[in-house]
């Protein structure tokens, strides 16, 4: 399986999301967590080019150890369900430059709450076979019922066919939840668990917020 093919067609693109979501594990599978990277990959539609922020922070003080930034031309076309072939050339491109690889990758974007179960937190944590989640602010799919109002309240994200696709999380008190889904070698509690022992003063847990803000600072 060529996992690195990055032109397909988009009926062929599908076809390597269905092949590539054997190689997810939806389970915990991960060693002593000291770092976590803040993953978010900026392409408009119409873009020729994009742009990827990494931040790496300590875990679980969240103290910034390294940033990166890297921009490059995209070549895939904006197809909804599919955007991770624009997304990941550029976030491994960026992830080659630190000098301080992490331990869990946090992305702003969705893990197994997609359609076809194969988000960007999956497709780039099956890549590099990290542990990886998805940490979006808005949903892609599925149907839930509105967690209680206090921080840390969760309900079950569910996908039309029936099945759990991750979880709606109260990460402050009175605010709008975010929807977190694994990636890879994470299970769905310990996803949100992660989730909100990163959160500090705001309603994104910081690795993804400090990324957005590195993007909009450059």
């Amino acid at each position: 399986m060529n996992l690195t093919n990055w032109n397909p067609t988009p009926r062929e693109a599908v076809q390597v999301q269905l092949r590539m979501r054997e190689l997810v594990r939806i389970e915990d599978d991960f060693g002593f967590v000291g770092r976590v990277a803040g993953v978010d990959v900026r392409i408009g539609r119409g873009w020729k080019d994009g742009k990827c922020g990494i931040v790496v922070l300590s875990f679980p003080n969240l103290e910034m150890i390294e940033t990166r930034v890297y921009c490059a031309p995209v070549t895939f076309p904006y197809v909804p369900g599919l955007l991770a072939f624009r997304e990941v050339p550029i976030f491994l491109k960026t992830y080659e430059l630190l000098n301080v690889k992490p331990d869990l990758l946090f992305f702003d974007g969705h893990g197994l709450a997609h359609p076809r179960r194969f988000g960007l937190a999956c497709h780039a944590g099956a890549i590099l076979d990290l542990p990886s989640i998805g940490c979006a602010k808005s949903r892609l799919i599925g149907e839930y019922d509105e967690p209680g109002m206090e921080a840390g309240s969760a309900t079950w994200l569910v996908a039309p066919e029936g099945d759990f696709i991750g979880q709606v999380v109260r990460t402050k008190s009175g605010v709008k939840p975010v929807f977190i889904s694994p990636g890879h070698r994470v299970s769905f509690e310990a996803a949100t668990k992660f989730a909100l022992a990163c959160v500090r003063n705001h309603r994104v847990p910081e690795p993804t917020r400090q990324a957005h803000l590195l993007l909009s600072s450059g």
